[in-house]
């Protein structure tokens, strides 16, 4: 009977139920019962937070209407391709020249395994492939610890971890460890020091086949040649290589990783769709929010031209930097906690490349580079592999850095960033150059930060005011979440909002 009902719209279907288990997606089967009625959802900001409490809401057939400041809707979620153009707010204005069939997704750019997100791309019929988030072929180049050529990601470790080893092994083998382990706890430690660290019977590292060769094996004749001048201790600790392992071991950064099959912004587009594109209004920019006893009525601009908008509920999903510029009478709680919350600055470049040179000289296929320099990350494509060009991501910085590249012009920051990469990669990182995009978000207009410094996090009472509706008004982002600057914590704290007003509207 249940599973009956669940077909008729009158309670939830398997499909509802997700890695989030607290939540349940409203249906109209839900007023059924009641003899309710849905009601109208006016939404600030067509970013994914935004998008999903419309998508969701529109399934119990609320009616919703979204309005977006930008001529597009995604939000941070902006994959640039050929003939898109952006004016930065130190006024710089770049038109993208990306060949057909490339791009560069200038936001949110990978999603872990257990993000909700992934829920979302299958519901809504987006295409997923894998991300190459580490690769032991990627580079490490230090430049300020004296490195005069990158190093290979697994020459690197295996150097790092064999030393680290080395030395510890050693000192258990003394007795270092005699008072915290047992003589079994010792003996199981060596061993599993010996495989971790690749050591020898003497407990010593001196070389690796897991190092990497210059000359790889091959046929009969061609036993290979690994790569020499194997490094001392001091040496390799010198370098600084170490401080980016750790780096695959994060929560939210360990493979396998995913991104949509031609583009992050196939999920927005996705979710318009599913939406209704006339309920999304672009080039909306919101000037004032008033709450009511009986509704919210909301001010904005469209085409040079004031318009305003009245509903029983409103959404306020835009960043909070820019929430808190809106006039509005939801109290001074409200401005408080949105003034709490601070914009973060980070900035990418894409760089098309006529050849897939990485590829074909260097045998890298995807992964990251890391440098100390100031273009922090540098990132290979993961997709059009053994294609005719490709978009590499010649800078992934966030701070001082990002905010000394967004004062360039950005012929400017093509220049630096490429000076950067020629220490990494060699001339063909010039030489091969087709064309380029840069984007800093705290420097682009209607949003104003690449993610958001929550400090105490989400639940501290400084942020109640947004936890919970003021009047008729409900807020919505990833800045409340505990996974900020990830389209996950966009789509969980939608549904909270969603569930929060639905239940208030089935009351």
């Amino acid at each position: 009977m249940f599973a009956t009902m669940g077909a008729l719209g009158l309670a939830p279907t398997a499909q509802a139920a997700t890695r989030d288990a607290k939540y349940i997606a409203p249906t109209q089967g839900d007023f059924t019962l009641t003899g309710k009625a849905a009601a109208s959802v006016v939404i600030l900001g067509g970013g994914i937070a935004g998008l999903t409490a419309a998508y969701e809401l529109g399934k119990a057939g609320y009616t919703c209407t979204v309005l977006e400041a930008k001529d597009r809707a995604g939000g941070r979620n902006f994959t640039v391709r050929g003939g898109d153009t952006t004016v930065d707010l130190y006024g710089h204005r770049q038109t993208a020249k990306f060949s057909d069939g490339h791009y560069m997704n200038a936001g949110p750019a990978r999603i872990p395994q257990w993000m909700v997100t992934l829920d979302y791309c299958r519901e809504l019929g987006v295409p997923i492939e894998v991300f190459t988030n580490v690769n032991a072929d990627a580079y490490i180049y230090n430049e300020s610890a004296g490195m005069t050529a990158p190093m290979r990601y697994r020459t690197a470790k295996a150097d790092m971890y064999g030393y680290v080893s080395e030395l510890l092994a050693k000192a258990t083998d003394k007795g270092a460890l005699d008072k915290e382990l047992t003589t079994d706890d010792k003996e199981a430690l060596t061993e599993f020091l010996k495989d971790f660290g690749d050591l020898g019977e003497t407990l010593s590292y001196t070389d690796s086949e897991r190092r990497g060769y210059s000359v790889v094996p091959a046929a009969a004749g061609t036993p290979g040649v690994r790569y020499g001048d194997v490094p001392t201790a001091s040496q390799i600790f010198a370098t600084g290589v170490g401080r980016y392992f750790s780096f695959e071991f994060g929560y939210d950064q360990a493979m396998l990783m995913f991104q949509p099959v031609g583009g992050m912004d196939q999920i927005p587009k996705a979710l318009v769709k599913a939406i209704g594109g006339h309920k999304v209004r672009t080039g909306c920019a919101v000037t004032q929010v008033t709450d009511k006893a009986d509704g919210v009525t909301v001010t904005y601009t469209q085409g040079g031209r004031t318009k305003a908008i009245s509903a029983d509920y409103c959404i306020g999903a835009l960043p909070p930097n820019l929430l808190a510029r809106i006039p509005h009478n939801l109290g001074s709680g409200v401005q408080t906690a949105l003034e709490a919350i601070t914009p973060s600055s980070a900035g990418k470049i894409g760089l098309e490349y006529r050849s897939r040179w990485w590829e074909q000289d260097h045998n890298i296929y995807g992964g990251i580079t890391e440098t100390d320099q100031d273009v922090v990350h540098i990132w290979h494509p993961s997709y059009g592999f053994h294609g005719e060009r490709g978009i590499m991501i010649g800078y992934y910085n966030y701070d001082d850095d990002a905010d000394a590249y967004a004062k360039l012009t950005p012929k400017e920051r093509e220049t630096r960033a490429v000076a950067a990469g020629v220490k990494i990669y060699g001339d063909k990182y010039r030489t091969e150059l087709a064309s380029s995009f840069s984007q800093h978000w705290r420097q682009f207009p209607y949003q104003e930060a690449a993610w958001h410094d929550t400090p105490g996090g989400p639940d501290d009472p400084r942020y109640k005011p947004l936890n919970q509706p003021s009047g008729r008004v409900y807020f919505a982002g990833d800045w409340l979440s505990y996974t900020d600057a990830w389209q996950h914590g966009a789509f969980t704290s939608a549904r909270v909002a969603v569930t929060a007003l639905h239940k208030r509207v089935l009351a």
